[in-house]
């Protein structure tokens, strides 16, 4: 029979074990920047927003350097409703016209942003929230689908305020809205922006908190994740139809960021309580690593 005393011990061994495990990581990613695209089902259920939010505090107090990039497409759904403007789609593209912009900037610079730089800060982190438009962070440009609106594209990504906020131990929480060189508003894919500011900041690691697994050879199939993968791999996966809606362009993102230095991207489920960590702390991981070679770890 195990006593009281046998099973706090063995708990807390657990505990050291896990401790250790994370060393070699924690030693790796020290000094590095790693971007963390915010989203899906971790944003919208409280317990695991704590939990994201906690695992990124514990990222910065060990020495890494993180990057939050986030979107907020179901909230923004909710203010359309209270207006009374319909939420419309095209090609799996919010239809952004003007008054739909303005919800869209208001609900992610004003209050998602906000709330998640709140959340940051009462966990011990020292969070400062920005746009694509603060110190011309990011320029941006319509995106070129006809009958979308205010839809844009990144051109370009100045990572000087970033740099400043890293190197003073701040987290800084960037929402995916930009505008043009007139001033005007866009709004961009939150994944897209995520991969840019990694390129640019020639991060160590892109991680996508997703609502899957990961990349799976059958989406029907949890044992047929992908855990690691180079970038060919995953042109051809999107080739032969294995990674297909809206994954694509999750993947094309990862691509990208490989192809512009990123060392290497995850798309990781956010549904699991620290996730983050989960992927980036132990030898196994949970979610698909891409990297640009085969012959880089």
């Amino acid at each position: 029979m195990t006593t009281t005393h046998e099973y706090i011990h063995e708990a807390e061994a657990t505990r050291v074990r896990i401790l250790s495990e994370a060393l070699p990581y924690i030693q790796q990613l020290s000094g590095k920047t790693v971007v963390v695209k915010y989203g899906g089902a971790a944003m919208k259920d409280s317990n695991l927003k704590d939990k994201v939010i906690r695992d990124v505090v514990l990222m910065s107090c060990v020495g890494i350097r993180p990057v939050v990039v986030h979107g907020g497409g179901p909230e923004i759904n909710a203010w359309l409703d209270k207006l009374g403007i319909e939420p419309q789609f095209k090609n799996g593209l919010r239809v952004t016209d003007a008054p739909t912009m303005d919800v869209v900037e208001m609900v992610l610079v004003g209050r998602v942003n906000k709330e998640l730089v709140a959340l940051i800060n009462q966990a011990g982190g020292k969070a400062v929230g920005l746009c694509g438009k603060d110190a011309n962070l990011i320029k941006a440009r319509p995106a070129g689908h006809e009958g979308i609106g205010f839809v844009g594209e990144v051109t370009s990504v100045d990572t000087e305020i970033l740099e400043s906020l890293v190197s003073g131990g701040y987290i800084p929480v960037v929402s995916s809205v930009a505008a043009d060189s007139t001033g005007q508003a866009y709004n961009i894919n939150a994944d897209t922006v995520a991969g840019e500011i990694a390129a640019a900041l020639g991060a160590e690691k892109l991680i996508l908190l997703t609502d899957t697994a990961g990349i799976l050879r059958d989406y029907k199939d949890l044992s047929t994740l992908i855990p690691k993968l180079d970038i060919q791999e995953a042109r051809k996966l999107i080739e032969t139809g294995i990674v297909s809606g809206g994954m694509i362009p999750k993947v094309n993102c990862c691509v990208r960021s490989l192809a512009q230095g990123v060392r290497a991207a995850h798309i990781i489920d956010g549904r699991l309580p620290h996730s983050l960590l989960l992927e980036i702390f132990t030898d196994s991981g949970i979610g698909s690593m891409i990297v640009a070679s085969e012959f880089i770890a």
